[in-house]
């Protein structure tokens, strides 16, 4: 065997084995079936007689931009284990929407949680135009062309998130047809 020489562009066949160690190293990464988003983190607080105890609770929504969305809740000490949590939660209080051919609502609905009140509504040509938690919900449910209105003047982004998953499941159990593939 010969003993490589060395050129300006190959040191010592360098080049060629980091590219071959990079190639290697990298397995194909599966997409998972649902996006997450986390709509709010915080650290909450226990007062034992030792004293304080921390610890993380989170909101996330989970969908798969195809009709399916759901709103999660997890507490954990850690904030991994905690959106591990929610994330379980969320895909356990997963809801299908049935959608009309552009991916938008039949009709409007409207709900209440809490001291949260939505209207959504269907916007032909507009996009989304939601804002706080329920634009995450609509994003994640895979909705365009939709318009959702906030009437609470809550800023909690848990209840927005769930009332808007409320006025969603309003729309799970009614059958759909688009008048246009009808004429």
């Amino acid at each position: 065997m010969e003993p490589e020489t060395k050129t300006e562009g190959n040191k010592g066949g360098r080049e060629k084995r980091r590219q071959g160690r990079r190639q290697s190293r990298r397995d194909p990464r599966t997409k998972p079936e649902f996006e997450q988003k986390i709509v709010s983190l915080r650290r909450v607080t226990r007062v034992m007689a030792g004293g304080r105890r921390f610890s993380f609770s989170v909101c996330l929504v989970a969908g798969n931009k195809k009709g399916m969305v759901g709103v999660g809740q997890g507490k954990a000490s850690d904030t991994p284990l905690a959106i591990e949590k929610a994330f379980r939660d969320a895909r356990k209080h997963m809801i299908t929407i049935n959608t009309t051919s552009n991916m938008s609502i039949p009709h409007d609905v409207e709900a209440k949680f809490n001291a949260s009140r939505v209207k959504i509504m269907p916007a032909p040509g507009k996009g989304i135009l939601a804002g706080s938690s329920v634009r995450t919900v609509l994003e994640l449910a895979g909705l365009k062309e939709i318009g959702a209105k906030l009437f609470s003047r809550s800023k909690n982004k848990a209840n927005n998130a769930y009332v808007a998953v409320k006025a969603l499941k309003q729309l799970e159990g009614t059958i759909i047809r688009d008048i246009r593939s009808n004429s």
